[in-house]
């Protein structure tokens, strides 16, 4: 009788298996399909300035906030699992509308918030090459494995005029890496002594509320940082019909981004301590948007929110773990999920830099002849 039902749970386990590889395979055959056509796309609109523009603000605009997601709405997402996908989505998506449009309106047509008024982006691209509007496809790969790496360097090194351009948005991604670090150690140093970190039991309903302020003012300094990275393949002033349809195409690529919870790339936030808590997700989005609003009072350069952000999930974990003493991870796994971050993000600026040598001349004859 144990046999025979070991031999039935051995053959059921089997058909499992079975069906979940061939549902991997299945659905890696479509995302590939889908590789396949994209880069169809840009190889025929490239050479077309009018129409390659907007292909190439289609791309970035969904590879990018579908990488970036994980920055700004991946707490937002993880903790707020029991509400509607589409109220989550009117939220954040209303949000988005408000805040290019404010920046449209009293910075002449620019929806970056004047990022792109930087040296090397001032001005829009008269013509494209295919690694310019293929750069977004190169992304939405990296995203697919899960590697949360920078958009700004991935989408804006393409159209740097120098290598100059890419090292001042390096320093200013590197020291935001730091700010953020130091500042999410320092403040779950303080919280964890204090023992206000300790959180036990249901959340009090005041947290869903601070929540999704802060979460909200998160996103809409996001934006300020971010909006570039898909602004740059556009006239640096927009007409209002252009503003429109590109409010309209983000607003509509959030839902997708939110009916799918966030998609493969959320796992880098859930894999993280405490995320699912209302209250610990209020205090990342709090702290995040603390430093993004001190860098872009800083200076116009673009910068690399993505640093910025694994940066504070760095120190932050780093600070649980020393503090906590936490049984369910040692610190060589922190030390671990730390590195893992920091690597994926060099490897996503290699790739940037590769691009960016790739599509300008100037860049590649400057960064070899070194």
């Amino acid at each position: 009788m144990s046999i025979s039902h070991s031999g039935t749970s051995l053959a059921q386990s089997f058909i499992n298996f079975r069906f979940t590889f061939f549902n991997l395979i299945r659905s890696e055959q479509h995302f590939l399909l889908l590789i396949a056509v994209l880069f169809f796309i840009a190889g025929f609109s490239y050479p077309y300035p009018g129409i390659a523009m907007w292909v190439g603000f289609m791309l970035a605009g969904y590879s990018a906030i579908a990488n970036d997601s994980i920055q700004t709405v991946g707490t937002f997402i993880s903790s707020n699992q029991n509400k509607a996908w589409w109220i989550l989505w009117l939220f954040i998506g209303l949000i988005f509308v408000a805040t290019t449009s404010y920046s449209w309106a009293v910075f002449d047509g620019d929806v970056s918030f004047q990022r792109l008024t930087a040296k090397g982006f001032e001005t829009a691209p008269q013509s494209f090459t295919f690694l310019q509007l293929a750069a977004p496809i190169f992304l939405l790969i990296l995203t697919r494995m899960r590697m949360p790496v920078s958009t700004t360097f991935l989408l804006l090194s393409c159209f740097s005029a120098d290598v100059a351009g890419i090292e001042k948005m390096l320093l200013k991604s590197v020291s935001g890496y730091g700010v953020a670090f130091v500042g999410a150690y320092l403040v779950w140093l303080i919280l964890s002594q204090s023992g206000l970190i300790k959180f036990k039991g249901k959340a009090h309903p005041g947290w869903s509320v601070a929540q999704w302020i802060s979460s909200g003012s998160l996103w809409a300094v996001w934006i300020m940082q971010d909006a570039a990275n898909i602004a740059v393949y556009l006239p640096r002033s927009l007409s209002l019909e252009a503003l429109i349809f590109m409010n309209s195409f983000i607003f509509l690529g959030l839902g997708l981004l939110f009916y799918l919870r966030g998609g493969r790339i959320q796992e880098v936030v859930t894999q993280k301590t405490d995320v699912l808590d209302v209250r610990p997700a209020t205090i990342i989005d709090l702290v995040y948007a603390l430093v993004l609003l001190f860098f872009v009072w800083v200076s116009v350069i673009p910068m690399s929110t993505t640093w910025v952000f694994i940066g504070l999930l760095a120190g932050r974990e780093l600070g649980m773990r020393t503090f906590l003493k936490k049984e369910d991870k040692t610190m060589s796994a922190t030390f671990r999920l730390i590195g893992k971050d920091l690597l994926f993000a060099l490897i996503g600026l290699a790739v940037s830099i590769t691009l960016a040598a790739a599509t300008n001349p100037a860049i590649f004859a400057e960064i070899f002849n070194r």
